[in-house]
């Protein structure tokens, strides 16, 4: 069930545009509009759920693979070797996954990395249309070189 308020659902229902890179019944994966990098992917369950614990395990499972599916395609595209995986919900009240290329070991920002506790953040400046439908067409092109490899073995 969707939440007519929430910015996720008014995405994932096609009310409100996104880059998707990826899609399945249950889940959509589509680029930040306010990215920690080049390359950051929301993957969010199209069903409204207010935190990742209230997923159906199997939503979480589908949330999981696309992530999975989603990592090489990033490290191909954007030419790292790591890619992480976490859940927040600060901004938006909509369990997701942020799928985030790593430039560096501490790539995805924590107040446990900083030596300074009094330092404060400001939101991510919004991208350039420009370079995220580059980093869309990457993506999407990484994820279907991954599917025609396993197609053919």
């Amino acid at each position: 069930m969707a939440d007519a308020e929430c910015l996720f659902c008014r995405i994932a229902s096609g009310q409100l545009p996104a880059r998707f890179v990826d899609e399945t019944p249950d889940v959509v994966a589509f680029l930040d509009l306010h990215p920690i990098r080049r390359g950051h992917v929301l993957v969010v369950p199209r069903e409204h759920f207010p935190y990742y614990d209230d997923l159906r395990p199997s939503v979480a499972a589908e949330v999981m693979r696309v992530a999975q599916r989603l990592a090489p395609a990033l490290r191909t595209s954007f030419g790292v070797e790591r890619v992480g995986l976490f859940f927040t919900g600060v901004d938006i009240a909509h369990a997701h996954a942020h799928v985030v290329p790593m430039v560096e070991p501490t790539g995805i920002t924590s107040r446990q990395y900083i030596a300074d506790r009094d330092l404060t953040f400001r939101p991510a400046p919004p991208a350039n249309p420009a370079e995220l439908d580059e980093a869309a067409e990457l993506i999407r092109t990484a994820l279907r070189a991954d599917c025609d490899s396993r197609a053919s073995s």
